[in-house]
């Protein structure tokens, strides 16, 4: 096996740039702004009174207080330090107590498209970019045969830790014991085939006659063992999970149209910093009866999965920068990940 330290000293950028990146779910945009640091530029996000979603740049132009801290209104986005008014596309269109709007008042907007129940927003290599495609979709949010919810987590841990952690399912076994796990050395001897794409790395897991772990048994009722399938598909602003499983030799566990039961996640890593990022996540499952309940049960475990790889990554960054230079090895399961890094540094550095 090989060793490597994980490095990208030779970057232009710490981020692959002119792409989408996740900014926040629908749900989170109530009636207050919302602060969020993306790629480090500290950025407010806000619903007008229509309910247009729009982000500036989170300081106001007169004396930088972060436009956060201030209140909306019917016409936008009021500071919260004297007052000045901004709407969605940053221009100030008032300054209580002086008839005239200075030209220079504004502050930058970025570019968001909202679908799917999904904030998107582009971050370009120039100020002012156009975006040269749409972001992406995901439709199993609007899919009638399945229910969905997600939420979102701050890391104390850089980006490319999470895409290692999706993309290698094998640590299940040790690490999500009373959720989604199951038998270790199954998960470790599991059939993987890994193809890399341009700028998207696939990678399937199949574990024929498996005992079905807590979250499978308490959502969908198996006869016995299963056979479980992990699909990823990795993309440098997201990853797509379908897993599941089937009743042992009942179908074809390759079949894309097979029945059992499924979780689809979807999983946007968005970097706040070098070395902090947003980690946003849904889950759509298909329950046939006691859909709500199922739902809630499923959600509910994935959660707990959540934070204990939350745990385990921030752990790992700690180390890491503890033995910052030592270096570490790779093993079989590292396939999938590896091909991820090499397209995320390609990237950077273009």
């Amino acid at each position: 096996m090989t060793t490597h330290t994980q490095t990208n000293s030779d970057a232009k950028t710490p981020f692959p740039l002119n792409m989408w990146y996740l900014a926040a779910l629908s749900k989170e945009l109530t009636d207050k702004p919302l602060a969020r640091t993306l790629l480090n530029t500290p950025i407010v996000l806000f619903r007008d009174a229509q309910g247009h979603a729009s982000a500036l740049e989170d300081r106001c132009c007169h004396r930088q207080l972060p436009l956060s801290m201030g209140t909306l209104e019917k016409e936008g986005l009021r500071c919260g330090y004297h007052g000045l008014l901004f709407n969605g596309q940053g221009q100030c269109l008032e300054v209580p107590g002086q008839k005239k709007v200075p030209r220079k008042a504004k502050v930058m907007p970025f570019t968001l498209k909202e679908h799917d129940d999904l904030i998107w927003i582009w971050f370009g290599s120039e100020q002012g970019s156009t975006p040269v495609q749409d972001p992406p979709r995901y439709l199993y949010h609007s899919d009638e045969k399945y229910v969905y919810d997600g939420d979102v987590y701050h890391y104390q841990a850089p980006f490319q830790l999470i895409h290692d952690n999706l993309l290698d399912l094998s640590h299940l076994g040790y690490v999500h014991l009373k959720t989604i796990g199951g038998d270790a050395k199954t998960h470790m001897h599991a059939q993987m085939d890994v193809e890399a794409i341009g700028d998207k790395v696939t990678v399937k897991r199949y574990m024929p006659n498996s005992t079905p772990p807590p979250t499978y048994t308490a959502a969908y009722p198996f006869k016995d063992k299963i056979d479980r399938w992990q699909e990823i598909e990795f993309y440098p602003s997201h990853l797509r999970i379908w897993t599941g499983g089937i009743d042992a030799n009942s179908e074809s566990v390759t079949n894309p149209n097979r029945g059992g039961f499924h979780m689809r996640g979807l999983h946007c890593i968005t970097p706040e910093t070098e070395e902090t990022c947003h980690y946003f996540w849904t889950i759509s499952t298909n329950p046939t009866t006691d859909i709500e309940n199922v739902k809630q049960k499923v959600v509910e475990q994935t959660r707990y999965t959540f934070n204990e790889d939350k745990v385990v990554i921030e752990a790992q960054h700690k180390s890491m920068k503890h033995f910052k230079g030592q270096p570490m090895i790779d093993i079989h399961v590292d396939t999938g990940a590896n091909h991820a890094r090499r397209i995320i540094k390609r990237l950077c550095e273009a």
